[in-house]
């Protein structure tokens, strides 16, 4: 190498202000790949169709029951939502394993229009924003399916591409569970590129549980489907089982979208989202000898 061409030396050290503004700045690394990202963004907005025409499906009977039966000359009720009228008035009543709590403006008896209207749900909680099961049902079941193809396409996807790998907690992973617990509630958080173990538990609890067992128990409900499978009404103890199932996964879901959500503001929104987006990822500055 000629004089030219060599680094200059600083101050005694060899390396070059492009390397020291690199390591002073972290790297940027290909972080998430175009089929994660996609399918990122279609399941998100999938979920959030499903979501509110679920609860549009759900106000056809908002209640709950453990078992292959229900009704009213059957005692296993798990939840239910009403109105009751309390001394000449109307109240919103949610009854959860035989307690009731007064949910008058939130369940049971909510705001519409200039006054108050005996529904399980407000408006904005639904899709469409008024009572139309039929409406409802369409759009739940297109987005299901949608589900289920965008869960086949990444699934296949991710395991070509070697993601499905990443997303797999080694035991290695779950020594480190502890210290990964106790760094998070201290919001000290790790910028290496990598999954954490919780990210890693939490992504494939969603991917290979909640999910597959959401599409299982939908389908638990078809009777048309299980006229084929019977094997379903087992599986699950009973179609009203299987709804029960359904609606404790939807809120598993929203549980993890807004924990998932709290942590990409915690750990860095601009970041985050530059990679889910982008692919890119920038790394936390390496520390300095």
């Amino acid at each position: 190498m000629s004089d030219v061409d060599a680094p200059k030396d600083r101050g005694g050290g060899d390396e070059t202000e492009t390397e020291t503004s690199s390591r002073d700045a972290g790297r940027l690394v290909y972080r998430q790949k175009i089929a994660t990202r996609v399918t990122h963004w279609i399941w998100a907005i999938t979920l959030f169709f499903m979501l509110l025409s679920g609860l549009q499906i759900f106000m056809a009977r908002p209640d709950l029951y453990i078992g292959q039966q229900s009704g009213f000359g059957f005692d296993n009720s798990i939840l239910s939502i009403g109105t009751v009228q309390v001394g000449g008035e109307l109240q919103g009543v949610t009854t959860i394993f035989g307690h009731q709590f007064e949910t008058t403006g939130w369940l049971g008896l909510v705001p519409q229009g200039d006054g108050m209207a005996r529904k399980s749900f407000p408006g904005w909680l639904t899709i469409p924003g008024y009572r139309d099961l039929a409406t409802g049902r369409v759009v739940h079941f297109f987005f299901a399916w949608v589900l289920v193809a965008t869960l086949l396409v990444w699934l296949i996807a991710s395991i070509a591409n070697g993601h499905l790998r990443e997303l797999v907690p080694t035991w290695r992973d779950l020594k480190r569970l502890p210290r990964d617990v106790a760094d998070h509630l201290r919001l000290r958080f790790r910028h290496d590129g990598a999954y954490n173990v919780l990210q890693k538990l939490s992504y494939a609890g969603i991917l290979f549980v909640v999910l597959p067992l959401i599409v299982l128990t939908g389908l638990t409900m078809s009777p048309g489907v299980v006229a084929k499978f019977p094997v379903l009404l087992d599986l699950f103890a009973g179609r009203q089982t299987a709804r029960t199932i359904h609606f404790a996964l939807m809120l598993c879901l929203v549980a993890f979208f807004l924990v998932h959500i709290l942590m990409v503001v915690l750990a860095g929104p601009i970041n985050e989202l530059r990679s889910i987006i982008t692919g890119w990822y920038r790394t936390a500055p390496e520390k300095r000898r």
